[in-house]
């Protein structure tokens, strides 16, 4: 918690990124290197881990739980079930993962299911698989695939009536109400076309009674996903990467919130830290304590963003988004053992390893 309020992390991962894992030879390395990339240019000196090596490891789901409940003042985070099979082994988030954090800590993270929709009949069956076990609040897409030997990059839309639709349905049909999609992000060296967000409009539009994630909000494209904002009641924003860059790149984040917010306002903004992306704590601090937009940018946004939109951006716009009871979560979490850990106080950050062990 930062000042009584509570935060809830909207996407994290427990990345294996150790090169044992990768599949996809080059391709698997340069995503690898773009996330180890991402963390060592947007991290400050006392939140960085030093070596890439330290870095392009197997991150254990109890390391991601103690970074952000205990070295952070994250309450409640999301675990996204990453399919990127034909990358890396495990799919770089496995599975495996996710029934290990149901298992262990049922409070404090909630579970999205992951397909590659490319794999059609068989995408519907592990949707159906996934959604019997991990019991998931969200659905997690990547809109291209490496295919075949060359691990050709190909691409999907939102909007495809072949590919996606009989998806989207079948997520329906199993409760699943929230569909996530990684846009404005390339993951690697590689074509830039399905990462753009032209086609969220064509699903919100046909699946009315589904809710349409566009995660990285900002990075890129931001009129075309301010526009999807304020014309569709069912697309919101995840700001997983774009909050990062409010540690070094303060200005970039200010022009990127703005933008979001002059379309829609701030109720459909959602705070994401991708931990272990970065570590969570002092883009969190920085965003609660200290950030103001200039003064131009509040003519840009129409507004400023006032301790009450943070608090919109930080918990309740994904807790009405997944249906979460914050003061029911906020009892079962009270005195778990991450609470008990923090309230020792000073915790170092990455410091899991130091006496403690799975």
């Amino acid at each position: 918690m930062i000042d009584d309020g509570f935060v809830i992390d909207a996407v994290t991962h427990a990345y294996n990124l150790h090169p044992t894992n990768f599949r996809a030879g080059r391709y698997a390395a340069s995503l690898a290197q773009l996330i180890w990339g991402l963390h060592s240019s947007l991290s400050g000196e006392t939140h960085r881990v030093p070596t890439e090596a330290g870095f392009l490891k197997d991150w254990s789901v109890r390391e991601l739980a103690h970074i952000l409940f205990v070295e952070s003042g994250v309450d409640l985070a999301v675990h996204h079930v990453l399919p990127l099979r034909t990358l890396y082994h495990d799919g770089l988030c496995s599975y495996e993962k996710s029934l290990e954090i149901k298992r262990r800590y049922p409070n404090r993270f909630l579970l999205y299911a992951g397909v590659d929709p490319l794999r059609g009949t068989a995408a519907l069956e592990d949707l159906e698989q996934q959604a019997e076990e991990l019991k998931p609040h969200g659905l997690k897409l990547y809109p291209a695939a490496w295919l075949g030997e060359s691990f050709r990059h190909t691409g999907w839309r939102m909007d495809d009536p072949s590919i996606a639709f009989p998806l989207f349905e079948r997520a329906r049909k199993l409760g699943i109400r929230n569909i996530a999609v990684h846009k404005g992000l390339p993951m690697g060296a590689v074509p830039i076309e399905a990462y753009k967000v032209d086609d969220i409009g064509g699903a919100a539009d046909v699946f009315p009674d589904l809710n349409f994630e566009i995660v990285h909000g900002g990075m890129a494209f931001l009129d075309e996903t301010g526009m999807q904002l304020s014309l569709f009641p069912n697309v919101y924003v995840n700001l997983e990467v774009t909050g990062a860059l409010i540690v070094k790149r303060e200005r970039w984040f200010a022009e990127s919130l703005a933008a979001l917010l002059k379309w829609a306002g701030p109720a459909k903004i959602m705070w994401g830290s991708g931990t272990v992306f970065s570590h969570p704590q002092p883009a969190l601090l920085k965003f609660w304590h200290d950030f103001q937009l200039p003064d131009d940018l509040v003519q840009v946004a129409g507004m400023q963003v006032t301790p009450e939109v943070k608090r919109m951006i930080l918990c309740d716009n994904y807790a009405r988004y997944a249906g979460i009871d914050v003061p029911a979560v906020k009892a079962s979490i009270a005195h778990d053992e991450f609470s008990r850990l923090k309230a020792r106080g000073d915790i170092r950050p990455y410091s899991y390893h130091e006496g403690h062990h799975d």
